[in-house]
């Protein structure tokens, strides 16, 4: 397990710290106002189902099936197809109706903008079936505990962005939006023939074949469950992901720049949620998923008991530090060009209220793991629905009082709500067996030590900045 989530973080390493690089330069060409949000707006809806499909949603529902049926190779050839005909068809459908889906995507739009935005619309979208392609193939390298080329692949995204933005340099920035929206889709293109690679790589490339084979010979697999089960898991295991998309809604009625906050905020709390939390949950989700299918249930609970001991004191140090410093962290990486010292205190702001959700978003991801091993996707997805209605809730409370910051504090609330339900379902008396331990205590102890720090280092470079 643990050489599996070293092999997940050390790509997602790499990839967020080239997404970091990229956030930069494109805050130096777009800085924090009209073109920022309209290009991150495209980018949106695209990067949205990225996360439903490439951070664990797809592979919950798709692994336990795959591993249960008798014709794999039919099964995966089934799903690759339906599903893509599906996505290309939507995408479709966007390029026809673009201006409709832009208003959607950014109800607070005046129709400039949205006219601005629809090019970028058109080209982003196309990025949704690539990582579409890239879920599947993902999931059937996982079953074959191979990781690595899922972990690192996400660096070719961010590569290919990063040179469409080398490219931009010094043009206007509705020409540098433009070059980064082809990027996205050069990046996507990258990622699924690295995934092809990796399958022919390790002899796994036969299954697709001879599935795609018996497909069009007019043969079916047997799917029974599975598309109540994808569709649930999707809702189930992604209500942070639906609320951020909501969030990017509601903040498109506040002042230039909101969206833009949002999304660099995001980006920091997305890096230890993804580095920690979504490298751990992929790595040891297959063995659960294999040891209840045996009926070792004891088994599996250890490995959840390992996952929570290693996750717990990283996803609470992280927060802690997020927290603190919150403020040099975003002068460190974004202020500079067009990023200014007030954007710098208002991003902050939003990054910590961000961070206050961290731990329990991140170990939901763990634990969510024990309701779809159990195909309980369908009561996951209803704990997403209720997650979801109270993060728009308190959208709509607190972002007029308190702005882009309480967008983001209404996101670590439902990230509570969450964590709740899903230890509720687990079982509060199975989970206080599962952290009362001398590790908890001592992590919980060196966490207080770790703050008192951090809160004088904060005050130092606050003074220095």
């Amino acid at each position: 397990m643990l050489r599996h989530f070293f092999t997940n973080s050390a790509g997602i390493f790499i990839s967020r710290i080239l997404g970091f690089l990229r956030d930069l330069l494109t805050a130096a060409s777009l800085g924090a106002g009209l073109w920022s949000d309209i290009f991150f707006v495209a980018f949106k809806l695209p990067n949205l189902f990225r996360r439903l499909f490439g951070e664990g949603a797809f592979t919950q529902a798709f692994l336990p099936h795959f591993i249960k049926s008798s014709k794999k190779g039919l099964f995966l050839a089934e799903v690759l197809l339906k599903f893509s005909a599906f996505m290309l068809g939507l995408s479709l459908l966007v390029m026809l109706f673009t201006p409709l889906f832009t208003k959607l995507l950014a109800l607070g739009f005046d129709a400039q903008s949205i006219n601005l935005a629809l090019p970028l619309v058109r080209i982003n979208f196309w990025y949704l079936l690539c990582i579409f392609v890239v879920s599947v193939f993902a999931s059937l390298l996982q079953y074959r505990s191979h990781f690595a080329t899922s972990a690192f692949s996400t660096a070719l995204l961010n590569i290919a962005m990063i040179c469409a933005l080398i490219f931009a340099h010094n043009k206007p920035q509705s020409t540098a939006a433009l070059y980064l929206s082809w990027g996205v889709v050069a990046g996507g293109v990258l990622q699924v023939l690295a995934h092809l690679f990796a399958i022919k790589k390790l002899g796994l490339f036969k299954i697709l074949t001879l599935g795609l084979a018996k497909f069009f010979g007019s043969q079916r697999a047997k799917m029974q469950g599975f598309y109540k089960s994808f569709f649930a898991g999707v809702l189930g295991s992604s209500a942070a992901q639906i609320g951020d998309f909501a969030s990017t809604l509601i903040a498109s009625f506040l002042a230039s720049g909101a969206i833009s906050y949002l999304y660099y905020a995001n980006r920091i709390f997305q890096l230890p949620l993804a580095l920690f939390a979504i490298a751990l949950s992929t790595a040891i989700f297959p063995k659960i998923s294999k040891q209840i299918k045996a009926g070792d249930e004891l088994l599996a609970k250890n490995l959840l008991k390992k996952g929570f001991d290693v996750l717990f004191a990283l996803l609470l140090f992280a927060s802690i530090g997020g927290f603190l410093l919150a403020e040099p962290i975003i002068y460190l990486l974004f202020e500079r060009g067009e990023f200014n010292a007030q954007n710098t205190k208002e991003c902050a702001i939003v990054l910590q209220m961000s961070m206050l959700g961290l731990l329990p978003f991140g170990l939901y991801k763990l634990f969510s793991l024990w309701l779809f091993a159990h195909f309980k996707q369908g009561l996951a997805a209803k704990i997403s629905i209720y997650s979801l209605f109270i993060n728009i809730t308190f959208c709509l409370v607190l972002f007029k009082p308190f702005g882009a910051g309480g967008i983001a504090l209404s996101g670590s609330i439902s990230g509570f709500f969450i964590l709740f339900c899903a230890l509720w379902v687990f079982g509060f008396r199975e989970f206080f067996k599962l952290i009362y331990s001398k590790i908890t205590l001592l992590t919980l102890l060196c966490s207080l030590i770790f703050a008192f720090m951090l809160y004088y280092l904060r005050i130092f470079l606050l003074a220095n900045l």
